[in-house]
């Protein structure tokens, strides 16, 4: 052979992580002469890392039948997992099926000692982990590690570790499970497994980790996922998650108007032929900056992207509904999600359940979801979900009327929040504490807390953040409890319990027509047309 010789140019290439370089040359080699087993691999490797899905397809099915041919089936059922996977990615189980079925039968030679036999248990267990058992899951990824451990297989072994820390997460063993993640991730990072599996493990292993509330983790494991795509600059499956993971992160942190930019980057590149289901997410988090900013048309078309590509839009759409006064709307969002919702996800919903209750004047559901919330966020061991969970535990106390206990669990949620480094998140608890401090009458204290609030509001471009802290301070006039009578302050808080006008009229000993009367002046006061939105103006002004 020459140098020139485009089989062992490109054979280079690959070894070099040049993906474009090493599928062209790859191919060009393969129509002078077919390629045997070893380069039909790299060329369908090469095909993957470019997202050149039929290309990938059709090289796995090559070098599947030539390893048939050549008498290697323990060679024939790895690359028929590999079909298995892809295909199963792409939501065609029958052809994932299919291939399943083929495997199977083919390893059944080997027994159930080979690798290849023990690789087939992870379809079946991330299946079982999808179907909610993850138990079943759990039992064959530990059965298929067992084979690696024995056999010192790298990726099979990174494989069940990885499954086996999801499993263990929905089991409830958040620490377990973490450290199995942090095991199988040690492997990629130190080049042990192959690039396809090194690329799902590190994308998965980041979703976990937002799961469980470890931003810590998330973000550590993120910026290696950057240095890992940088390293391959013609990469493409896993860089589109990388965005929408940087911009996530970007909009804790912030950063808004680089969050906005990410998830524009993220949405082109997960866009492109043939389009990748990830994209689903890069629109919600567009929808998430544009709700934020208050750009209500442009949320609502990215929740609704969302949503086409599979990704439900909750609980940005419920919250998007709640700040445009539909507070039914919202309920009603937030309460069909939390019961389709899975148990992690059940836990990431609770929060804005909180808020929506409370906007609804049902304290006794606010109050409810916020002790789920705690009870969930107990078994973390991270900062982020103890920060959630106290946030909602103070917004409810406030409800209740119980402000000295309110400002202390607030003004822990703020010290949780502040050291999260996350500046918006901060900036709503501050206006809590704002309330707790002016229903205890330190009237100076609450004014600064507004104005740190408000300061950060503005310097993000929160919209919608300053017009509901606008309505708080009634910046334009007067405070709302100087501008109501006592009376029609008793009405308020019976409006907000629920209370019907002639019950109230029966509580207060006067006529069921001053109460109309009241309510009345109270939907002027208050600027409403509703009782509903009298209730959720009630609330937010610390009224009842």
């Amino acid at each position: 052979m020459t140098s020139a010789d485009p089989l062992e140019v490109g054979r280079s290439a690959y070894d070099r992580q040049r993906w474009t370089a090493a599928h062209d040359l790859l191919t060009e080699a393969d129509h002078v002469r077919p390629l045997d087993i070893e380069d039909l691999e790299r060329l369908a490797v090469s095909a993957h890392m470019l997202r050149r899905t039929d290309d990938a397809t059709r090289a796995w099915e090559r070098a599947h039948l030539a390893a048939i041919k050549a008498g290697d089936p323990a060679r024939a059922v790895r690359h028929a997992f590999h079909l298995i996977m892809g295909f199963g990615e792409r939501g065609e189980m029958a052809q994932a099926g299919g291939w399943f079925a083929r495997a199977s039968a083919i390893a059944a030679e080997l027994g159930p000692d080979a690798v290849e036999s023990a690789l087939l248990l992870v379809p079946q267990a991330i299946q079982a982990l999808m179907g909610g058992d993850p138990g079943a899951a759990l039992a064959m990824f530990d059965a298929a590690q067992q084979v690696a451990d024995r056999h010192r297989d790298p990726d099979l072994r990174t494989l069940g570790r990885f499954g086996r820390g999801q499993a263990l997460i929905a089991l409830g063993e958040v620490e377990r499970g973490t450290a199995l993640l942090d095991e199988a991730m040690v492997a990629v990072t130190a080049g042990e497994v192959s690039p396809i599996l090194a690329g799902t493990v590190y994308c998965a292993s980041i979703e976990a980790f937002q799961e469980i509330f470890d931003l810590a983790r998330a973000q550590e494991w993120t910026r290696a996922l950057e240095r890992w795509c940088d390293g391959q600059p013609d990469l493409i499956p896993f860089r589109g998650r990388c965005l929408v993971y940087r911009a996530e992160l970007l909009r804790f942190h912030g950063l808004w108007q680089e969050a906005i930019e990410e998830t524009r980057r993220a949405t082109d590149w997960l866009s492109r032929p043939p389009v990748e289901p990830a994209v689903g997410e890069a629109h919600y988090q567009r929808g998430e900056m544009h709700r934020l900013r208050g750009e209500v048309a442009a949320a609502k078309r990215a929740y609704r992207d969302a949503g086409t590509w599979g990704r439900r839009p909750d609980p940005g759409l419920a919250l998007l509904r709640l700040a445009l006064g539909d507070v039914g709307s919202a309920g009603a969002s937030i309460e069909r999600a939390l019961d389709e919702a899975d148990d992690l996800n059940r836990t990431r919903l609770l929060e804005p359940s909180v808020d929506i209750h409370l906007a609804r004047g049902n304290i006794a559901a606010a109050r409810a979801a916020a002790d789920e919330l705690g009870t969930r966020t107990a078994r973390f061991v991270a900062v982020l979900p103890r920060a959630i969970a106290a946030r909602a535990d103070g917004a409810v106390r406030l409800a209740e009327g119980d402000a000295r206990a309110a400002l202390a669990v607030l003004r822990e949620a703020w010290l949780l929040w502040t050291g999260l480094d996350a500046p918006y998140e901060s900036a709503r608890v501050r206006v809590q504490i704002g309330l707790a401090l002016r229903a205890l009458r330190d009237h100076d204290a609450a004014d600064l807390e507004f104005n740190a609030a408000r300061t950060t509001f503005e310097d993000l471009g929160a919209r919608p953040d300053l017009a509901r802290l606008d309505l708080l301070t009634e910046r334009a006039g007067t405070a709302p409890a100087d501008r109501l009578s006592r009376r029609e302050l008793e009405v308020l808080r019976h409006v907000a319990a629920g209370t019907t006008n002639r019950t109230i009229a029966a509580e207060l000993g006067i006529s069921e027509r001053t109460v109309d009367r009241h309510v009345s002046n109270l939907f002027t006061k208050l600027g409403v047309t509703s009782r509903a939105a009298a209730t959720a103006t009630a609330y937010e002004r610390g009224l009842v």
